[in-house]
Formats: structure tokens, C-alpha cells, sequence
């Protein structure tokens, strides 16, 4: 029973972060104004830094949403090895892409202070946690690898758990967006952080 349980955690895994990491192509055949480029000042979005800072979040955070669930399947990693090391290259470097874009288009974004700093430490704990994993696999350490891993995903797993959490606050519970994203830029990581210390713990 547990390995059934197990199994359909992955493949929910599975299927909401390939859901959501095909999400940002609609940037890219919607009007700007889609999303939360809406609420931006149009003057922002003009600014090359600014432009170059959100679509490197937005497009190396998918492909590491994208990829990384893939890594969580034992039976992969074992048959698929080469597989495997290649496309954790492609997660750190997209992580590496990605974190760095969010830390610059964070002191622009919505909600203010709290949002803001909500969103920097889920990048800051997203960049740390995958710079160990990837520091304790390059010395052997595979038991701290996995752990660490775990961890940076749950909070690469946060843009699934940001578009679930948004429309329930606004939508169902009518909460204006500004409050709403106050508490989701924390909501949308924390638990998820919470969940990977029980799986580690149990692990």
C-alpha cells in the first residue's frame, strides 16, 4: 500500500511541474500585460536589465521544474545513470540561471516588502540548497546529495504551489491580489520545505 502511495505522489509530481513549466510560453503569445506583468508600471517593462532578469527566471525555472522531478525515480537513476548526471547539469545550471534572475526582478515585484523579501529567501534557499547538493556529489557525499536535492527542489516546486495557491485566494476565498501575494510569496515554499525535512527525515 505504501508503494502505491508513493507512486501516485510521483506522478502528481510529475504532472503538475510538467503542467506548470510549460506555463511560461504564454508570455511569449499573450500580450505583456498577461500575468503578473500586468501590474507593472510600463516604464519597467521597457528596461533591458529587467526584461533579461524576469525571462531567465521564467524560462531556466521551467526547464529546472521541467527536469527535475525526473531525478526523484530510483529505478531511473539506476538504469539510466549517464542520463541522470546530465540532467542534473541541466537543473544546477538552470537553478544557477533562474535564482539569479529572481534576485534581481525581486526588488521590483508585487506585494511590496513582504512579497518581496517572502520571494528573495525562496531564492536564496533555492540556490544554497542546490549548490550543496551539487558541492557534496562532486566529493562522494550521495546520502547529503539526496537530501539537499530534495530540498531544492520542494522549493523549485514552489512556482506549482504559487499558481494553486493564487486563484484559491483570489477566486474562492475573494481576498484582494495585494494581501493575497503577501502571504503566498511565503505560503507557496515554506510547506514545501516542510514536507522535504519529513521525506528526509523518514529517508
Amino acid at each position: 500500500m505504501k508503494s502505491l502511495y508513493s507512486r501516485i505522489a510521483f506522478w502528481l509530481l510529475a504532472v503538475t511541474a510538467i503542467s506548470v513549466s510549460f506555463y511560461p510560453i504564454l508570455y511569449f503569445v499573450i500580450d505583456r500585460t498577461f500575468g503578473l506583468l500586468g501590474g507593472k508600471p510600463p516604464e519597467l517593462l521597457t528596461q533591458l536589465p529587467y526584461n533579461i532578469g524576469f525571462y531567465a527566471h521564467i524560462c531556466f525555472g521551467a526547464v529546472a521544474l521541467l527536469v527535475g522531478w525526473t531525478q526523484f525515480h530510483e529505478g531511473w537513476r539506476r538504469r539510466y545513470m549517464t542520463v541522470h548526471r546530465v540532467l542534473g547539469k541541466v537543473y544546477m545550471l538552470s537553478v544557477l540561471i533562474s535564482g539569479a534572475g529572481s534576485l534581481y526582478i525581486v526588488t521590483h515585484g508585487s506585494g511590496g516588502l513582504v512579497a518581496q523579501t517572502g520571494f528573495f529567501f525562496l531564492a536564496i534557499v533555492w540556490l544554497s540548497t542546490s549548490v550543496l547538493a551539487y558541492r557534496a556529489i562532486r566529493v562522494g557525499d550521495v546520502s547529503k546529495h539526496q537530501r539537499m536535492m530534495v530540498y531544492s527542489y520542494a522549493v523549485c516546486f514552489s512556482a506549482v504551489m504559487l499558481r494553486l495557491w493564487l486563484p484559491l485566494f483570489t477566486s474562492i476565498f475573494e481576498w484582494e491580489f495585494t494581501p493575497s501575494y503577501r502571504i503566498i510569496a511565503w505560503l507557496c515554499w515554506l510547506p514545501n520545505m516542510a514536507v522535504a525535512y519529513f521525506i528526509n527525515s523518514r529517508t
